[in-house]
């Protein structure tokens, strides 16, 4: 399930009870929280690169790393993240840097 679309929950399906129909939201519900969850663990995570987590807080909030290294957004992203600064502005410099 992608959290960067908007969950169309629907209707309920035919012959679907109201219970049902609510078992099945709450269960989608669930599922997307969960989702979010390890998204969240994995944009900190020592096991991904600083390029990596940078690039899963790009996707979680739909902003792309600032090209300005004194940009506030940098500090905001060090932090949730679990980089330092300095990780967050190397990683700025790599993506100016022509590909070779």
């Amino acid at each position: 399930m992608d959290l960067n679309k908007q969950m169309d929950y629907g209707a309920p399906k035919p012959g679907e009870s109201t219970i049902d129909f609510r078992d099945r939201l709450a269960q989608r519900q669930a599922e997307a929280i969960e989702l979010r969850r390890r998204e969240l663990a994995e944009q900190i995570s020592d096991a991904n690169t600083p390029a990596a987590r940078i690039k899963i807080w790009e996707r979680l909030h739909q902003i792309t790393l600032p090209r300005n290294p004194t940009h506030p957004l940098l500090s905001v992203i060090s932090v949730n993240t679990g980089l330092t600064i300095d990780e967050v502005r190397a990683e700025q410099r790599q993506r100016t840097m022509p590909a070779t």
